[in-house]
């Protein structure tokens, strides 16, 4: 049997130390093992602060609000998403079950931060899905979410806190208000012009049924060149100086204008767009057929201005025909006076020698 030779671990034996048949044995040496020991554990260590940081920047990267909690329903993390949602920054390990600073249902009803989503999915132990809220941050503001809170467990399945991402759709639930109001705003209208249309019929009287049909394609054609003109602005307004040059167009040739339309930049709401547009067409159907617009001298001129909180439009027909005021009012005078009348306008007829001179009026408001 050969013999033992003891060498430490790391190092070589000396030079003819083992001989043939020697068997070489390890002496572990106990400080350098344990240092072993203590370079593996700082280097684990490391190694997961290293992934810990880039998983909270990770989190913090992402454009939606992310936050955790513990068992306690206290926060202990956030990314900086969730502190533009709420518009405060959490105080870790106090703060408890959401980082935002009031919560509303969305019927507007309060909603405690102890029953949120959140508590909910930790206190059952399942994941919420499909709910919506409303945060309000410290300066007021409002913010619509989707939570979606996820319990956290450990390798045993034990419940050891939830995770929760905030999803803002604000600007969804703005876009959706917006196209229910223009869906009730279009049927308003639709039913509103229905009603000026059927007013029409009634009051339109012709000797012929092609007079008929003309009269009516005039008011119709009034109306929908408002309309066309709102469509435009997205039904923010239609402007006057556009309604009149669309009545007027036909006489107004720089070259030799027989009409001269004079007034500041003047926005109409919708309502008062249809208005006018209905009596600027029966003005101009009068002129032309009767009044200023008959005879080659003649011209109109429309001056429009706004005297406080009303809009004040004047016609004035020149060089026409004299005028006669008639032994009764019109169709075209009944409808003007019920445009204006429909808006709490107003409207006045002079029918002086050199032509006719009327005065259309109506309420604005301060935006107009």
């Amino acid at each position: 049997m050969g013999h033992l030779t003891a060498v430490e671990d790391g190092a070589e034996p000396p030079l003819g130390v083992l001989g043939k048949g020697a068997t070489r044995v390890r002496i572990a040496d106990p400080v350098r093992d344990g240092g072993g020991k203590v370079r593996r554990l700082e280097r684990s260590r490391a190694e997961f602060q290293a992934r810990e940081l880039l998983h909270r920047d990770l989190l913090n990267a992402l454009p939606a609000a992310i936050y955790t909690i513990d068992t306690a329903g206290r926060i202990t993390f956030y990314n900086e998403a969730a502190v533009a949602l709420a518009g405060r920054r959490p105080v870790l390990g106090s703060d408890e079950w959401c980082v935002t600073w009031k919560l509303y249902n969305p019927d507007g009803s309060p909603l405690p931060h102890d029953v949120c989503p959140t508590a909910i999915a930790l206190k059952e132990g399942r994941s919420i899905r499909g709910v919506e809220a409303i945060a309000e941050r410290p300066d007021g503001s409002r913010v619509w979410f989707m939570p979606y809170p996820t319990p956290l467990k450990d390798e045993t399945g034990a419940i050891v806190g939830a995770v929760n991402m905030l999803v803002d759709i604000t600007a969804r639930k703005a876009a959706e208000a917006r196209q229910t109001l223009l869906a009730n705003e279009v049927n308003h209208r639709a039913n509103n012009l229905l009603a000026v249309v059927q007013a029409s019929l009634r009051m339109t009287q012709a000797d012929t049924v092609e007079g008929f049909r003309a009269a009516m394609m005039g008011r119709v054609g009034a109306l929908a060149h408002a309309h066309s003109l709102l469509a435009r602005s997205r039904w923010t307004g239609a402007d006057l100086e556009r309604l009149v040059a669309h009545e007027l167009g036909s006489y107004m040739d720089p070259r030799a204008p027989r009409v001269r339309a004079v007034g500041p930049a003047t926005p109409l709401r919708p309502t008062e767009a249809q208005s006018m547009a209905m009596a600027l067409h029966e003005l101009a159907t009068n002129a032309a057929k009767y009044g200023a617009l008959a005879l080659e001298a003649g011209g109109v001129v429309v001056e429009w201005a706004r005297r406080r909180d009303r809009l004040v439009v004047c016609w004035r027909e020149e060089g026409g025909p004299r005028a006669k005021a008639p032994a009764r009012e019109g169709v075209g005078g009944r409808v003007i006076r019920v445009a204006m009348a429909q808006l709490g306008g107003g409207v006045s007829f002079d029918w002086r020698p050199e032509g006719l001179h009327c005065e259309l009026s109506l309420p604005l408001a301060p935006a107009i």
